[in-house]
């Protein structure tokens, strides 16, 4: 089944086709550990998660090798530190932590490599002299500076043109720059923020020539996708492609750019200087990290998504059901098994997430109805396709009781399992009154019931 990727640079879907089958290389921006990052930055994060999973079914688990940067020198981070009175490291080491454990929270892999800035200053200093000795960079007045117009091919991936991407970069207009679009490779650090040495004077590198030098050193020259959210397609992106590729004289730095949506809150963008944001280190605390998965992957990537309350009730509701076979289907063996190929085929077409999980619920129906029937083989067939072709995803690796039940201790289970008892008595003698009281009794240690055709089952309430 051939891969397809959406690639914003030919601005359509392309099949894959890795420079090396057995070392197929992916590099994704990372975070900036000056604080809490916000369920917006997950986004890529998962979403990336799930290419990276898909990527290791196909050309195996060895053969994939993802990058992901930490950005941890910036000028949020030094303003952090100051006010605080410590090494930026103190900040970093925190806040790398905090993105860890959610990350973790959220169920993704562990990237193959982590590459951090402040451990590739000689390889970002060596990068800036190629573009110097090239012609491609500049000093002025302490700094350093890209020469946009030594790139004829500057604005190719967003698209825009010069005018554009003046008006949209947010650059400094400098009397010392070329060019306004001209950009910061090194500049000199102001009091109390931290320095190195270079050729060039003493300071520290730009954002954009970070990324791009930890590219070379971590995965290569070129690579086969990098991916990110779309904020970053300008001017992040487009600097580090005109960068990487003026230092190397090479025709590309990417086969593939790839890059996900938005996360909205009522039609706007989520972000911190709106003050909109919701934190995962938070929201995990009463929500578990699969439902927050669920409604991260529950839109096509590309697409924008709305986050609402009305969307992590519905992801729960999801994972409620698809958990529910399982754990009717509980005393059968999962057989052994690959994933669908109707979910292969929706993650093979651009990671086509809101179609693969439909695939789950056929899946998860087919469980059903072989437990009416008393099916035992075609049980343990159903059971081992949707557990393949979820973990795929990243989706329902806890086991079925633990997912409902919780914290729940034995004396709160069996008191739970013998209030559902004499409800189904109650309901089955028409007795509405005693089922309705004993539902409230039930509300009332904390917990869900969720009523379907193959009968009632319980939950812990988050």
């Amino acid at each position: 089944m051939t891969l397809k990727l959406h690639d914003t640079m030919t601005r359509e879907k392309r099949d894959f086709v890795p420079a090396d089958p057995s070392r197929v290389t992916m590099y994704v921006c990372g975070p900036t550990v000056y604080n809490h990052a916000h369920i917006g930055n997950f986004r890529p994060v998962v979403v990336f998660d799930v290419l990276f999973r898909l990527l290791r079914h196909v050309y195996g688990d060895e053969a994939v090798v993802y990058a992901r940067n930490v950005t941890d020198v910036d000028d949020k981070i030094n303003a952090k530190a100051t006010a605080e009175g410590v090494d930026i490291k103190v900040i970093t080491d925190r806040y790398l932590a905090s993105y860890h454990a959610d990350a973790a929270g959220l169920l993704t892999l562990p990237p193959t490599l982590e590459p951090k800035a402040t451990e590739h200053m000689a390889a970002i200093l060596e990068m800036i002299g190629q573009l110097v000795a090239k012609g491609a960079a500049y000093s002025a007045e302490g700094h350093v500076l890209f020469d946009t117009q030594a790139f004829p091919d500057y604005g190719q991936l967003s698209g825009r043109n010069m005018d554009d991407m003046i008006a949209g970069a947010r650059v400094e207009v400098a009397p010392y720059k070329r060019h306004p679009a001209d950009f910061v490779l090194w500049k000199p650090s102001k009091e109390n923020e931290p320095v190195w040495d270079s050729a060039f004077g003493p300071g520290r590198p730009g954002w954009h020539i970070e990324c791009s030098a930890m590219i070379d050193k971590a995965l290569g020259q070129t690579i086969d996708i990098h991916g990110g959210g779309i904020d970053l397609a300008f001017p992040h992106h487009e600097n580090e492609l005109a960068q990487s590729r003026c230092a190397h004289d090479l025709p590309v730095l990417a086969s593939y750019w790839l890059h996900n949506g938005f996360l909205d809150m009522a039609g706007e963008k989520m972000s911190k200087s709106l003050g909109n944001v919701i934190i995962p280190h938070e929201l995990l605390q009463t929500t578990p990290g699969e439902v927050i998965r669920w409604a991260l992957l529950s839109g096509h990537y590309r697409q924008p998504l709305d986050w609402t309350p009305e969307l992590i009730e519905q992801s729960r509701k999801a994972l409620d059901r698809l958990y529910g076979a399982l754990r009717r289907a509980k005393t059968v063996e999962a057989g052994e098994s690959e994933p669908s190929d109707e979910v292969m085929a929706a993650l093979s077409d651009d990671l086509n997430t809101p179609l693969a999980v439909s695939g789950f619920f056929e899946l998860s129906s087919a469980i059903e109805r072989a437990v009416t029937a008393g099916d035992e083989p075609a049980i343990a067939a159903n059971k081992g396709r949707l557990l393949a072709s979820a973990g795929l995803m990243g989706f329902l690796q806890t086991d079925p009781d633990a997912w409902f039940e919780g914290d729940a201790d034995d004396d709160l289970k069996a008191k739970v399992e013998d209030l559902l008892a004499r409800r189904i008595a109650a309901r089955t003698a028409k007795d509405w009154t005693a089922a309705d009281a004993i539902r409230a009794e039930i509300d009332a240690l904390g917990v869900v019931v969720m009523d379907g055709p193959a009968g009632a089952t319980w939950r812990m309430k988050d």
